[in-house]
């Protein structure tokens, strides 16, 4: 959840410039009322960057220092710009460009191609893996699904840092850049890629930089044209800048020094991407004259957050940590971040849903709780602990809010409902707003309760869910307003990016995470070999590790919560340990290499948390030593939490009751019904199939199958029971 998100939702928009800059804290107010000449803001996680940047292109266009048709803000995602749209919008700053590199490049290649090169511009491919293919193909060089991503992304590397096929091992070798393959062989890739690309007439994402690129520096009347157009600029996130998009920005600029940036050496976490934070970290000798605005205060996160994240940044070295920043918390104390470490991934897992429904159970919303890990492989079992513990949840890196189908289609049908108002049937029955929206939607997919299990359908669901939340709060902002305002506000919105909170905690990964933040954050899996990451082998990469731990660390406004496990699977071999990052900054780091990992609940150390949720650990039913799961059919041993759950390999064959399994989907519907709460709170439908093909005939036998847990078995062990022996569930209470 943004920070715009979690102020309110609909403000006023300030009468006057001077209302502008009205709650800035010294250090922002300089920056907004820094116009002219070179700026640059050197900001840290949560001391308000984004706002300190939409309030100085505010002021200055309300001012009317700035025509608002010649500022251009670039930044590096679409949600970011989309956001930074919204909170223009928001302070009365219309017509102001907010874009992506890619975006501003795109528009201004598509207008200018047919004066500088002539004919259209050839077709942008959504995704080039499969031209790769094309090329090994060609190449007669055999690469499977991994080696395709990775010779991708070396490709994309190359592009970004302007490095053409011929140049490409030499490139490499100087930075100290591992290869998947043989760089001469990645290089007779790249080439053959070019070619096809030339033949097909397409060109790619990076592409439209490079053109752009080409363009500006051919044409002297085409550069001069774009600079009349665009006099001052803003780049947010500055030190995510790679080499070709530095170029980009000077061509616009030319001889001018109207230019604001942003960023924070101590959060480059994509230089796998060609990022560098040296045009940051360089910026005064490029520009002596520069203004620099430091911000430190932290209006994020709580002193104890925030003393974890400066302790990690006092340990690092090279240049960025030469200039890391030093934060200040402005909020009231909160607990200490708690570290707790695990059995298996599978126990950590489970710790950790067990906490946030205890969360949940105390007020915090599930849209304020994250789940962060290091790679998107660990989120299978994460999904499955949430799901088992009845806990909604959302995978964030989808697609774009406004971009999503079922978003369009939903959108399109409150249009159409508002066109014809009185003369609709399905509003018949709905006196105001909030149950106009639930009215139409529900013809879409929408309903009271969500949809059991995961999957495209419950994702669909959260997504009009999101709009039926999303119009209860317009309403009561607006008093009076109608389903045509609404649609007003969803397009403006829609054209700005500005999505609504989608109800459920977040599961993301740290490099989806950036930029967004939660009053309560779960950092999993942070353990050595994945936090560092095993890869990362010199210096700058496991500095970089660091960086990426301290973008999650800052995600969390309150509660921070690190865990790591001792083995990968149940039973496994103990043999992992708590990330070196975390030496002298978690309570016993020092004594650490001596202590052995505990066999009971996992939870052998810990910081503090709130009283409730310091005692689910007593809660909790006390885990016994695991022995390593395998599967019955083949007997390998399961590492996948799916597997675990059927306790045999996806595709080994299954022996399942079909019969007892559509008896057990009937119950679970029943039962569903009765609590008022989605199907897969009672049982997923892996632990249904599971059930189905062991047919327990005890307590002892379904005990054992993964998803049930004591709270199940106390709460459905009888009916379920009394369904595999063949008898009616309510036969069974009776006799009970």
């Amino acid at each position: 959840m943004t920070a715009a998100t979690h102020s309110t939702l609909f403000p006023r928009v300030p009468d006057s410039a001077d209302a502008v800059l009205e709650g800035l804290d010294p250090e922002q107010r300089a920056v907004a009322t820094a116009l002219h000449g070179p700026v640059c803001v050197l900001a840290g996680a949560g001391t308000g960057k984004t706002r300190a940047i939409t309030h100085r292109i505010a002021y200055g266009v309300r001012a009317g220092i700035l025509q608002p048709s010649s500022v251009l803000a670039v930044t590096f995602t679409n949600r970011a710009a989309g956001e930074m749209r919204g909170r223009l919008r928001q302070l009365g700053a219309v017509g102001v460009q907010a874009r992506t590199f890619h975006s501003a490049a795109l528009r201004q290649l598509q207008y200018f191609w047919p004066k500088a090169v002539g004919g259209p511009l050839p077709r942008l491919v959504d995704r080039k893996i499969q031209l790769v293919a094309d090329a090994a193909a060609a190449c007669r060089i055999r690469l499977d699904r991994g080696e395709l991503r990775d010779v991708t992304a070396e490709i994309e590397w190359s592009k970004v840092t302007q490095t053409v096929p011929a140049d490409y091992t030499a490139a490499t070798a100087k930075a100290g850049r591992e290869t998947p393959r043989d760089p001469a062989e990645i290089a007779q890739l790249y080439a053959a890629y070019e070619d096809l690309k030339r033949e097909r007439s397409v060109i790619d994402f990076e592409d439209v930089l490079l053109l752009t690129v080409a363009v500006l520096q051919d044409r002297h009347d085409i550069a001069e044209q774009v600079r009349a157009q665009y006099q001052h600029f803003v780049v947010d996130e500055y030190q995510d800048v790679s080499p070709l998009q530095q170029r980009l920005l000077e061509l616009w600029l030319g001889d001018r020094e109207n230019l604001c940036v942003v960023g924070d050496a101590s959060q480059t976490i994509y230089s796998f991407t060609g990022a560098t934070p040296d045009h940051l970290l360089d910026f005064r000798v490029r520009h002596p004259g520069a203004t620099v605005v430091k911000l430190v205060r932290d209006y994020r996160s709580t002193p104890q957050v925030v003393r974890l994240a400066n302790g990690l940044l006092a340990q690092a070295k090279g240049r960025a940590a030469d200039h890391r920043l030093e934060l200040v918390s402005q909020r009231p104390a909160g607990p200490e971040p708690v570290f707790t470490e695990y059995t298996d991934e599978p126990a950590e897992a489970e710790g950790a849903a067990r906490r946030i429904r205890e969360l949940i159970g105390l007020g915090v919303p599930a849209s304020e709780i994250a789940v962060l890990f290091r790679t998107n492989s660990q989120s299978e079992t994460y999904e499955q602990a949430l799901a088992d513990a009845g806990v909604p949840y959302q995978l964030r890196g989808a697609e774009r809010f406004f971009d999503r189908p079922e978003v369009r289609n939903a959108i399109t049908a409150l249009r159409a409902a508002a066109r014809f108002g009185g003369n609709d049937a399905l509003l018949d029955d709905a006196p105001d707003l909030p149950s106009q929206v639930r009215a139409v939607l529900s013809g879409k997919g929408w309903t009271p309760q969500p949809p059991a299990g995961s999957g495209a359908v419950r994702e669909s669901w959260e997504s009009l869910a999101a709009l039926v939340h999303l119009a209860q709060d317009f309403a009561a902002a607006n008093a009076g307003a109608t389903l045509a305002d609404l649609v007003v506000e969803l397009d403006e919105r829609a054209g700005a990016q500005h999505a609504p909170t989608v109800q459920g905690v977040t599961l993301a990964s740290l490099h989806a995470a950036k930029g967004l933040e939660w009053d309560v954050v779960f950092l999993v899996g942070v353990a050595e070999g994945m936090m560092p990451i095993t890869y990362a082998k010199t210096d700058e990469q496991i500095e970089e590790e660091r960086r990426l731990l301290y973008v999650g660390v800052t995600r969390a406004r309150e509660h921070l919560h690190l865990s790591w496990a001792l083995a990968r699977s149940p039973g496994g071999r103990a043999n992992r340990r708590p990330s070196r990052f975390l030496t002298g900054l978690r309570p016993g780091s020092q004594a650490v290499a001596g202590r052995a990992g505990a066999a009971g609940a996992g939870a052998v150390e810990r910081g503090s948390w709130t009283a409730a949720a310091t005692a689910v650990p007593e809660q909790a039913p006390r885990r016994r030593q695991r022995t390593p799961a395998r599967c019955r059919v083949c007997g390998r041993t399961l590492t996948d939490g799916g597997e675990m759950k059927l306790m045999r390999c996806e595709d080994c064959p299954s022996d399942m009751d079909e019969g007892l399994y559509e008896r057990l989907r009937e119950w679970r519907g029943e039962q569903a019904r009765r609590s008022g709460q989605p199907a897969f709170c009672v049982f997923t439908d892996k632990t249904l199939i599971a059930i189905a093909e062991a047919v327990p005939d005890d307590e002892h036998e379904l005990a054992r199958i993964p998803g049930v847990g004591m709270r199940k078995l106390r709460r459905y062990g009888a009916d379920v029971l009394a369904l595999c022996a063949g008898r009616d569930p309510a036969e069974g209470q009776d006799q009970d």
